[in-house]
């Protein structure tokens, strides 16, 4: 069959590259054809090794191998067996068509003669049994795939942030990278952080990749447009949406905004001067934002630059005299801050359980976007929609639970309705120690949280308190001359009230929006 004379290539394959590491195959195939070639007289001037699949075209030093064999670089090839070289036919056919041209095909383990038409025939048979094989274990494998995903299970890879708990078992936050990648989400939500800054900062902060090295731009991209962190499962290549069982890692509420800063909300830049008010103050001629300069050395100046405003100029000290003049009444005296607390606990001991209302309208929410999935999957079945139709609103659907979800996971843990006042009422109380006392970044932070409009007119600063601050102070004001024929308990109660009624107003649900890309909350 042979002689001393022919030269030949040597294939051998595993499916992985765990498989070539570890395993023992390429080391029995490589042994196999040496004895093969040595009992036919055949020399290998070139082995080719791979550590893929079969099951796909592509394999690039299998196709190396047919090109250097027909450019005449040997006789023939040996295989260990036919499954090693094709598990797809039409690799299959390749390989017969060098044989049809004259190179000889052997196969160390399988003593087919493909010479021969009987020989020939049976390699053929072989070959179609080792392609159905492969469709079949696919078939299987892509069953055994999506049963996981129905179950809420992610069959891959833990993206960062979350582990891998083998098996059958939902992905668990890791406890050190878990918290530095919702500070990532956190950070980039902000508009104040470019890619490049993130990326830096994050490695600052210790967050590294599944490598070990630092989070690539391409690995923050998909990090931030990952919804796994939400507790949805998205496959890329389908665009299939599934609900997962692993514990969210970020509130929908989060993951929204940071989808409208990637989808082109302009990202902040570095300042070069950290003026205390920057982008705080707006010019209530043309709305635009007042920008900070600063005059020989010293002297700071919150200017409107828009071509044709009337505009605003203050200076930074004017500002500071201002948010003093409203900050300042909102304290309470020694007396009046001891009978406000001793209300707030007897409106404790007789409150009605408001959560539990909450929590049932939350429940019957996501109740009835399970009822519309079931809906949706019995049209689907009946052929009523298509696939496509029914991908996009399963994934709208599935949005809105998770924002549900969200919504009772947040009545769960959030303060009562007398936490709220008694917060509201202490943040009052300290405002002004506070803003006398805090650094800028304290300061910025404190008029942020209790600053609603924040307006410059000519020479003019003009604040707007949150509520209940402003409702408080412009009560304050008005009663600060009254003679005290009330009593003082009655004072308090009317104080109370104030605060009451904007903790009330605190509780009502958001509005949901899209995030920019992928499933909207509102189904079709």
């Amino acid at each position: 069959m042979t002689s001393t004379s022919k030269i030949f290539f040597a294939y051998i394959r595993v499916s992985t590259a765990k498989q070539g590491t570890q395993g023992s195959s390429l080391q029995e195939q490589r042994g196999a054809i040496e004895a093969y070639a040595q009992r036919n007289g055949i020399t290998i001037v070139e082995w080719f090794e791979e550590r893929v699949t079969a099951a796909k075209r592509g394999r690039s030093e299998f196709t190396r191998m047919l090109k250097s064999l027909e450019r005449g670089g040997a006789n023939g090839i040996i295989i260990h067996k036919i499954d090693r070289s094709a598990r797809n036919l039409r690799d299959w056919a390749d390989l017969a068509d060098l044989n049809d041209r004259g190179a000889e095909i052997h196969f160390a383990h399988d003593a087919l003669d493909m010479r021969s038409r009987g020989g020939r025939l049976s390699a053929d048979i072989q070959a179609v049994v080792a392609a159905d094989f492969i469709r079949n274990l696919r078939e299987e494998t892509r069953k055994g795939f999506y049963g996981r995903l129905k179950q809420g299970l992610y069959p891959l890879r833990a993206p960062v942030g979350y582990l891998d708990q083998g098996r059958g078992q939902a992905k668990a936050i890791d406890p050190v990278r878990g918290p530095l990648v919702r500070q990532a989400f956190e950070l980039y939500a902000t508009g104040d952080y470019s890619f490049h800054k993130l990326q830096a900062e994050l490695h600052r902060r210790g967050l590294r990749g599944c490598n070990g090295n630092i989070i690539s731009l391409n690995g923050l991209t998909t990090l931030l447009n990952n919804p796994f962190y939400v507790g949805l499962i998205r496959i890329r290549k389908t665009g299939e949406f599934f609900e997962g069982v692993h514990p969210p890692l970020i509130t929908k509420a989060l993951f929204d905004r940071v989808q409208g800063k990637l989808r082109g909300n302009r990202i902040g830049t570095p300042y070069k001067n950290d003026f205390l008010f920057r982008r705080l103050i707006r010019c209530s001629g043309c709305g635009r934002s007042l920008i900070g300069e600063r005059k020989k050395g010293r002297y700071i100046y919150y200017r409107c630059h828009t071509v044709g405003c009337p505009g605003a100029c203050l200076t930074e000290s004017a500002i500071d005299e201002h948010v003093r003049s409203q900050l300042k009444p909102l304290g309470f005296d020694s007396v009046e801050l001891g009978d406000l607390r001793d209300l707030v606990e007897e409106r404790a001991r007789g409150q009605t359980n408001e959560r539990v209302e909450r929590e049932a309208t939350s429940r019957l929410l996501i109740g009835k976007c399970d009822e519309r999935i079931v809906r949706m999957t019995d049209a689907l079945i009946d052929g009523q929609i298509d696939k496509q139709t029914f991908d996009l609103r399963n994934a709208a659907i599935l949005a809105e639970k998770r924002g549900h979800k969200d919504q009772l996971d947040a009545t769960a843990s959030a303060p009562s309705l007398v936490d709220r006042i008694r917060k509201k009422v202490e943040l009052a109380n300290m405002a002004y120690l506070n803003y006398e006392n805090g650094n800028p970044a304290e300061k910025r932070d404190l008029l942020l949280s209790m600053t609603s409009n924040f307006t410059g007119s000519g020479k003019s600063p003009a604040i707007t308190l949150q509520s209940p601050f402003q409702e408080y102070r412009d009560w304050r004001i008005s009663h600060h001359c009254d003679p005290c024929k009330d009593e003082p308990r009655t004072r308090m109660r009317q104080i109370l009230a104030i605060f009451e009624s904007a903790a009330i107003l605190s509780t009502s649900p958001p509005t949901s929006t899209s995030n920019g890309d992928g499933p909207e909350v509102r189904a079709a």
